[in-house]
């Protein structure tokens, strides 16, 4: 089995979603759902660039009145949503993209107005993407002053031939720079995202970029391996380097764990303090709501979001129609769940952590066991060794880990995975 099959960040993906016919009202969609802890995504599709690996609904540059009727947009979607739901709280929020600081300080005011007008929101976690051109003491002061207790920024490499080899130009003292910025605003968390994989990256190289990432003592570090995906920069260049991933992988693995580190996930290592955690979301169990034409929410029966694109010109056509759109009253494009796929989706969420899955609050949901649920998947991980299963918990062992991204490809439902097969990218 390849080990790089498939980033599974969210169960179903989007390319799963069809178009909802007749559309259900949002008043229908949350009628009887859990309200009082909910999960709130604002989602900013623009960035000034856009990286060769890139396969966001982000959009590169846009003038001053698009990003002004963006939030005009927003700001009627905040409306019929809270005339939607009875009473919604919100635990926690995010604004991502995008690059949500692609926005400038009074326009990010704006966005936390509209964030603002939901209840919760400013009491909880809340997590902002930034960028090392974007990231400037204005915009970050804005986010501080708003209650912002996460900031990720995407470093990818520390050497300028590696960043320009994955086609995001940037200089390392820019970098830097942008890090000393957020470092002297102060948040309680910084993430910094690296990438393994690039071309022309060696052992030597990836350490050196842990190395300089590990200088500014990051409350995270994200590990991405580099996928080459339709319709981005990188694209064409295509080509099977599994090897060299997987090697990249443990080497930062085991020198994270060595600094200190704990391992959340094959992605996702934090340094324990009372600030760890707060501002992932719990797909297993929370219902998100997600606003701006990117973003996906998430009831127990039903997620929905906008059309889907990659492509330039698809995605800017999505944009153009969001912020002339008058009735946000209706999901449109979406994926409903029905109790196996409710159980298949808690099982791929929860084992693709390091805690694994909890028997008991399996059960507690369900009223049945993930191991007589999904006999056949379950067995064939543990026979390869990748599975430790006890009374209470079934986990990846730490080489099931390093195949999370095959293993969760191969937990897809067959209805889901004939939905992706069928989509056709744009």
């Amino acid at each position: 089995m390849k080990p790089y099959q498939g980033y599974v960040y969210a169960y179903p993906h989007k390319t799963a979603y069809r178009p909802l016919r007749p559309a259900p009202t949002l008043r229908d969609v949350w009628a009887g759902e859990v309200l009082d802890a909910l999960f709130l995504y604002l989602h900013v599709p623009f960035c000034e660039m856009r990286c060769g690996f890139c396969n966001l609904f982000t959009r590169t540059g846009a003038p001053e009145e698009l990003t002004g009727a963006y939030l005009d947009a927003l700001d009627r979607q905040a409306t019929s949503v809270l005339d939607a739901l009875d009473g919604p709280a919100f635990a926690t929020a995010a604004f991502g993209g995008g690059t949500p600081t692609y926005l400038t300080a009074p326009e990010l005011e704006r966005l936390c107005d509209i964030a603002g007008r939901f209840e919760g929101f400013g009491s909880g976690p809340l997590g902002v993407e930034t960028s090392p051109a974007t990231a400037t003491t204005d915009r970050l002061t804005v986010l501080a002053e708003r209650g912002t207790t996460r900031v990720s920024i995407g470093v990818q490499s520390f050497l300028d031939e590696e960043a320009r080899a994955a086609v995001r130009p940037q200089k390392r003292a820019d970098v830097e720079a942008a890090l000393d910025r957020i470092r002297a605003v102060g948040f309680p968390v910084l993430n910094i995202d690296l990438i393994y994989g690039i071309d022309g990256q060696t052992p030597a190289t990836w350490m050196h970029s842990l190395d300089a990432a590990l200088v500014w003592r990051p409350e995270e570090i994200y590990l991405y391996p580099l996928y080459v995906r339709p319709l981005t920069g990188l694209g064409r260049r295509a080509r099977d380097w599994d090897d060299q991933r997987l090697t990249l992988y443990r080497i930062g693995r085991d020198h994270l764990l060595a600094e200190g580190y704990e391992q959340v996930s094959m992605r996702m290592f934090r340094r324990p303090s009372a600030d760890a955690g707060g501002t992932e979301y719990c797909c297993q169990t929370d219902g998100m709501v997600g606003m701006g034409c990117g973003a996906r929410s998430y009831t127990s029966r039903l997620h929905y979001s906008f059309e889907y694109a990659v492509g330039a010109g698809q995605v800017r056509s999505i944009i153009d129609d969001y912020v002339r759109e008058t009735d946000f009253t209706t999901a449109r494009v979406g994926f409903e769940l029905d109790d196996e796929e409710r159980r298949r989706r808690h099982l791929v969420q929860s084992l693709l952590q390091v805690e694994g899955v909890d028997r008991d609050a399996y059960r507690a949901r369900f009223g049945s066991d993930p191991l007589d649920d999904f006999p056949g998947d379950l067995k064939s991980f543990a026979d390869r060794e990748w599975l430790e299963t006890s009374e209470t918990t079934v986990r990846l062992t730490p080489e099931g880990l390093a195949y999370s991204d095959a293993i969760g490809p191969a937990l897809f439902s067959s209805r889901v995975q004939a939905l992706m097969d069928s989509y056709e990218a744009r």
